[in-house]
């Protein structure tokens, strides 16, 4: 969902019916359109900045309140300045266009000049956006939808809420939605997403096809009824979106809010094939499709984001995290997990147990730090635990 700080800031002001106002495709005129299309500023304008960008971006955001300056950073890797004009476009299954004035203007006095911006505002237009639209796609007929495609094909940068991660799945995966969130990304148009949103971003997801699963359960029980992953079953292919740069990758929210490091950790370990050990011994989970070096998961806090783009200096992917100002209650930590040996014990209806010190937490916990995204052994362990029938110690927090 979107942040509760922008949700009391916009909800207290007009200006949020200013956004409000909905077109219908003439496609669909006599008949409600199978979406709801709302924006702010002026989308017929076109903008000047490119429509294919040098390099990919990305914001993985952990859901709560969301960081402005995450939106501002995404704006900027768009290309868009002051005079360019640009779109960007808020894509959910439901809610509405609550987005469009908290990312378009600076405060709520709807100003757009870059003087005015205060906590809680992004400044869009300030920084050169000409709009900003948001489309709610909550079924198969509007993912498929030409006025819908055509509006995301259009956009300069592209944001995807909070929400069940599992709409995601159902109702947008295999259609002509994901063709263009794919095109667009080919042509390293900056994508972002905040909780489900950040969810459906790696090359594996969680789905949560079931309903959502607890640390609790998914260790006592690695394949029960709610660990639910994308694609299924696993392969290295026909996972929904699976941006290149975040190979390898299952994303999770809300990390230490919710204790979540024990479901990710187990996320990771599906991932991890079965291989052979000394004597008898195996390692991994039945199903796993990545190496066990190769398998990594990233559980990113409330109020922060990681924010991923090519450096083409040192030529690999870097990763930077922001938060909000004033600082948050929260840590806002970003989490990288690897397993340095696959589990021990990974069955059906039994315990997970991954050896001592076999898994490696690192942690982010700065905004002045940029790591080595493609490669992780320069940035320092912060935790090395393991999980003994299902329960993980030490804390890894």
């Amino acid at each position: 969902m979107f942040g509760q700080k922008r949700t009391w800031r916009i909800v207290c002001n007009s200006v949020l019916a200013l956004s409000l106002t909905t077109t219908i495709g003439a496609a669909h005129a006599g008949k409600p359109p199978p979406y709801t299309y709302t924006s702010v500023g002026t989308p017929a304008t076109a903008p000047a900045v490119g429509a294919v960008q040098p390099y990919p971006s990305y914001v993985l955001m952990g859901g709560g309140p969301d960081v402005d300056e995450a939106f501002r950073w995404m704006i900027k890797q768009a290309g868009v300045r002051p005079g360019t004009g640009g779109r960007l476009v808020v894509i959910r299954v439901t809610g509405d266009g609550a987005y469009n004035p908290y990312i378009y203007y600076s405060s709520p006095a709807s100003s757009t000049a870059s003087a005015d911006i205060v906590d809680g505002w992004v400044g869009g237009a300030s920084l050169g956006l000409t709009s900003v639209e948001t489309l709610v796609i909550p079924s198969i007929a509007a993912a498929n939808d030409a006025f819908v495609n055509a509006t995301v094909g259009r956009a300069n940068a592209v944001w995807i809420a909070g929400g069940d991660q599992s709409d995601y799945i159902k109702l947008w995966k295999g259609q002509a939605l994901e063709r263009t969130l794919n095109t667009l990304m080919r042509n390293n148009i900056p994508v972002g997403g905040t909780s489900a949103g950040l969810a459906v971003l790696g090359q594996f997801d969680y789905a949560a096809l079931s309903g959502t699963v607890t640390s609790a359960q998914a260790m006592s029980n690695p394949y029960n009824k709610y660990m639910t992953l994308d694609p299924a079953p696993l392969s290295t292919s026909g996972g929904f979106l699976a941006p290149p740069a975040l190979a390898n990758t299952i994303f999770d929210s809300h990390l230490d809010a919710r204790d979540r490091m024990g479901r990710l950790v187990t996320f990771v370990s599906r991932l991890v094939a079965s291989y052979p050990g000394s004597g008898s011994q195996q390692f991994g989970c039945t199903g796993g499709v990545l190496a066990n070096n190769a398998a990594r998961g990233i559980g990113v806090s409330v109020e922060s984001a990681l924010l991923v783009n090519w450096d083409p200096v040192n030529g690999h992917y870097a990763g930077r995290r922001v938060t909000n100002t004033p600082a948050p209650t929260t840590e806002a930590a970003v989490y990288f997990v690897n397993v340095t040996q696959g589990p021990t014990l990974c069955a059906s209806g039994k315990p997970l147990t991954i050896g001592a010190s076999a898994v490696q937490i690192r942690k982010l916990a700065d905004s002045n730090t940029v790591i080595n995204m493609s490669d992780w052994s320069s940035f320092p362990i912060h935790r090395s635990v393991g999980v003994t029938a299902g329960v993980l110690s030490p804390d890894p927090y």
